[in-house]
């Protein structure tokens, strides 16, 4: 094996523990300027430990602290609390803000909005700065923006969304790993100017590929076709159906469609290989990494500048230096020398699903394979290529394995035959999208290449289908905890290490694995078998869940719909480990008791028994009472209003709970309620 440097490695992970450490604990202002005088000391202790020629074990303590407190830093700096000139200091709370805005680039529309990433460039006339989720509403007068546009609006700047169920997908806090702290809604009446700001480069590549995506559409490719192509070459995965990308996601493909290390790759070897006779030249190799080097920084502006193409670009771009100057390298150098240059330069990066999965994917691969490849050799270069694919995909899905149960609780069983069929060809797949891709921007494509090209994905997309169909092999709903998580990557590195060398130490690690993952799976299974009765948030829809153990029984007053894998049942049950035959439904009942204590439910009949000492009282579709008299009447301890009903009797009912000093809930603005 090539000389690796493993102090690369430790730097990264102290680099990483730092920012995670950051993340969980914040600091104050005066703990900042502990860190900085840390790591000051630090580099004052370096320059005196160069005089000498043996170093001591306390300087190599020193050093990794202060790659940990550089991290610390790095993050803490990234925080809207220390960045003075962020527009959150300058938003005002009750009224609404003069905001200039420039457009970054467009993102997935939801039914209601079309989105936008923008950056603030000033709020009230005072020069801010940071990045925003712009939200602007679909109507007939909508316009679309375009990258570099520039916007002066008046509007409220509003908190990033918090999720309103239990384990729900936590969309704010997704945005705020985008370094996203804020949002603002408007339709055309609120916007007062616009503009077109001054080009970057980043904004010509968003626009260039819009152009490019534009342009596709007035070809003859079908819809889904299209959609691949956007997403294999573009990066652009907006037409992609909710349909087609479960199916990828069932047949364990969803790779393919996320342009990644194996899209970088390809396109790596296909610009080395066409550049191959500049190296005929005195200088052509240092030229050719220039070009190379380039391109690929070219192509991941075009598709977005994802976390996996940057890592990837990013290791790329190490691995032909080194190769220009000749240095001896391992790819895990390589690998983490592009961790670290990407933390350092964006230390969220961190704590994006797409840079967690791209680095353990890459990493399994040069760590497992070659030690799958030495019990697999064959002669049969046929039967090597074959083994070659098994190996490299079943490195990667190992490593990700218990990440993507603990992200998407799927396991797709027939992700082998997926890869087997589909990567051999995955090149002929990017290639020729290229092609297309590039005849249809200068509107030169001819249709026989169109017919041609939409057989074949039309072949993929059905091959991928009829394994997604193929449900005896496919796990979902499965439940994954953090600490089980954290277990079987333990496990796994134990038996890798083990299997590496085997040593009777080593063997004593996987044994200590094992307990630890036991002892992960029994806690978990304590922590799930809590008992707790939530009233839970959906627009239009009463739902009551009644968990008691491992029973989870829902209550409604609609028995014709099955909501188990309905949103917000679905994400509920999974992360609480029930299953299928623990689950029932009910017709919900207006009176019921819960922990001694009454609860009832008025719908929009309005109908309800006279009686005393009610402790909860839930509003449902919207009755027609006088809730002053009713709380008079049956005097209870709190109310709750579900997203059952009208906003404006929602807000006379709350003035009414204010004038009497009667705690409130509404799901709609504070989520799910939990009845003690």
């Amino acid at each position: 094996m090539k000389y690796i440097n493993f102090a690369i490695v430790r730097f990264s992970i102290c680099l990483a523990g730092g920012i995670l450490a950051a993340h969980f604990f914040s600091v104050s202002y005066f703990t900042l300027n502990l860190y900085i005088a840390t790591l000051l000391g630090v580099l004052i202790l370096w320059i005196i430990a160069k005089r000498h020629l043996i170093q001591y074990i306390y300087f190599g303590i020193a050093v990794y602290i202060s790659f940990f407190v550089l991290g610390y830093l790095i993050y803490q700096l990234r925080t809207p609390e220390f960045q003075p000139t962020h527009y959150l200091h300058f938003a005002s709370k009750d009224s609404d803000d003069l905001i200039k805005i420039k457009i970054i680039q467009s993102i997935k529309p939801d039914n209601f909005n079309s989105k936008y990433f923008a950056e603030v460039q000033s709020v009230n006339d005072k020069a801010s700065r940071g990045t925003i989720l712009l939200n602007v509403r679909k109507d007939s007068l909508e316009r679309k923006y375009a990258s570099d546009n520039i916007l002066l609006v008046s509007t409220r700047i509003h908190n990033t969304p918090k999720p309103l169920n239990p384990h729900e997908f936590d969309y704010g806090n997704y945005l705020k790993t985008l370094d996203i702290h804020g949002q603002i809604r408007l339709s055309d009446t609120y916007v007062i100017a616009t503009q077109t700001g001054n080009q970057t480069l980043f904004g010509f590549a968003q626009n260039l590929r819009s152009k490019a995506v534009s342009k596709l559409q007035l070809t003859k490719l079908s819809t889904d076709e299209r959609a691949i192509i956007q997403a294999l070459v573009l990066g652009e995965k907006r037409d992609i159906s909710k349909e087609l990308y479960d199916e990828y996601a069932a047949a364990g493909a969803v790779h393919i469609l996320a342009v990644s290390g194996l899209h970088v790759s390809i396109i790596y070897f296909i610009i080395s290989f066409l550049l191959k006779p500049l190296k005929r030249w005195k200088y052509g190799a240092l030229l050719s990494f220039i070009l190379v080097t380039v391109l690929l920084w070219a192509f991941a502006l075009l598709t977005g500048l994802s976390p996996s193409v940057s890592r990837a670009v990013t290791m790329f771009s190490f691995f032909a230096f080194a190769n220009i100057v000749n240095r001896r390298t391992n790819s895990i150098n390589t690998l983490f020398l592009s961790f670290f240059t990407l933390l350092i330069y964006n230390p969220l990066l961190l704590f994006q699903v797409g840079f967690q999965l791209s680095y353990l994917a890459v990493l399994f691969i040069l760590w497992l394979h070659p030690l799958i490849s030495k019990f697999t050799y064959s002669s049969n270069k046929f039967i090597r290529n074959i083994k070659e694919i098994i190996g490299v995909s079943a490195s990667a899905q190992l490593g990700v394995l218990p990440l993507s149960l603990y992200y998407f609780n799927l396991f797709p069983g027939l992700f082998l035959l997926t890869n087997i069929v589909i990567l051999p060809v995955l090149s002929i797949f990017m290639i020729g999208g290229i092609i297309i891709v590039v005849l249809a921007f200068f509107e030169i494509l001819p249709d026989w290449i169109v017919i041609s090209y939409n057989l074949i994905i039309e072949w993929l997309n059905s091959f991928i289908r009829w394994v997604s169909l193929q449900d005896q092999f496919i796990f979902k709903d499965i439940h994954y905890s953090t600490l089980k998580t954290i277990a079987t990557y333990l496990l796994i590195i134990a038996i890798i290490i083990h299997l590496r060398k085997r040593e009777f130490r080593r063997l004593l690690f996987v044994l200590t694995t094992i307990i630890v993952l036991l002892v992960a799976f029994i806690y978990d299974d304590y922590r799930t078998s809590k008992n707790e009765l939530i009233v839970f948030n959906r627009s239009r829809h009463t739902l009551i869940g009644h968990k008691n153990g491992k029973k989870l029984a829902v209550y409604k007053w609609d028995s014709s719909q099955f909501l188990a894998n309905s949103y917000p049942v679905k994400s509920y049950k999974t992360k609480t480990a029930i299953n299928a035959k623990m689950y029932s439904e009910n017709k919900l009942p207006n009176l019921f008791r819960y922990n001694s204590s009454y609860v009832l439910v008025l719908d929009s009949l309005g109908v309800y028994p006279r009686m005393k000492k009610i402790e909860t009282l839930l509003l449902t579709s919207s009755p027609k009472v006088n809730l002053n008299r009713l709380i008079d009447s049956l005097q209870p301890k709190q109310i709750v209003a579900d997203g059952s009903n009208y906003p404006s009797y929602v807000k006379r009912w709350k003035q009414s709970c204010e004038s009497k000093k009667l705690p409130f809930h509404y799901t709609m603005e504070k989520g799910a309620f939990f009845i003690e």
